[in-house]
């Protein structure tokens, strides 16, 4: 006789919250950078090439954040705080965009939201997989990511929008993109709890040798493909 089929059980809320804060981010985000390139060369006379290394270097900069704010969420056995930091960081740098008089501004604005998306990033999925029973991670992970890539596809489409509809007006399209933003800090302060930590837990340093030779060679095969490939 067959073995029963477990019953599925719906994902915790927090992680349902995750997602729909990640789709606001984005399409606050999205809505701005879409634009960003055009205003700087359009509106504040800056070549292709330098708005080209302004957004690789805030791209590195928010990769290279991520190992470190992983690091110190494991250490400190915490993530919420660190997410709502990098959420912040990010809602708080569009109006920058929307005031700015120089490009100074806006490089500065744009490297704080990178950085905020580093510091985010790797304590939000952290606390997912906190919040998650292990046979339910995988779609946890996948609803936070559909969510995130609707929010990506949402942002784009929204700021074309208000552009035809406000003549080409950058700055108002700008202001909007602070709300989502501030929606998506809201939401994460309120709507997402810590996951329970084992009571006298002591901080644990998690850049060790030990720790490092635990993971096992499929691991490291995933991180080379990642490496490749995105």
């Amino acid at each position: 006789m067959a073995a029963p089929t477990p019953a599925r059980l719906p994902l915790p809320a927090g992680v349902w919250v995750l997602g729909f804060v990640s789709l606001l981010m984005d399409i606050s985000s999205e809505m701005a950078h879409a634009l960003l390139p055009m205003y700087l060369v359009g509106s504040l006379g800056v070549s292709v090439l330098a708005v080209g290394l302004i957004e690789g270097v805030a791209e590195s900069t928010a990769l290279i954040t991520k190992v470190f704010s992983g690091t110190l969420s494991d250490y400190l056995g915490r993530r919420k705080g660190l997410a709502v930091l990098g959420y912040a960081m990010g809602a708080f740098t569009k109006p920058v965009f929307a005031m700015a008089s120089g490009v100074g501004a806006v490089v500065a604005a744009r490297f704080i939201d990178r950085v905020g998306k580093g510091i985010r990033g790797a304590p939000r999925d952290a606390l997912i997989a906190d919040l998650t029973p292990a046979h339910q991670r995988g779609a946890a992970f996948g609803l936070r990511q559909s969510l995130d890539t609707v929010g990506a596809f949402l942002g784009p489409l929204l700021a074309t929008a208000l552009m035809l509809l406000w003549a080409n007006d950058f700055r108002a399209v700008f202001w909007v993109a602070v709300i989502p933003g501030l929606m998506a800090v809201g939401l994460l302060v309120v709507g997402v709890h810590e996951a329970p930590r084992a009571a006298g837990a002591a901080p644990v340093n998690p850049i060790r040798r030990a720790a490092l030779a635990r993971l096992d060679r499929a691991y490291w095969r995933v991180v080379v493909v990642g490496a490749v490939f995105t």
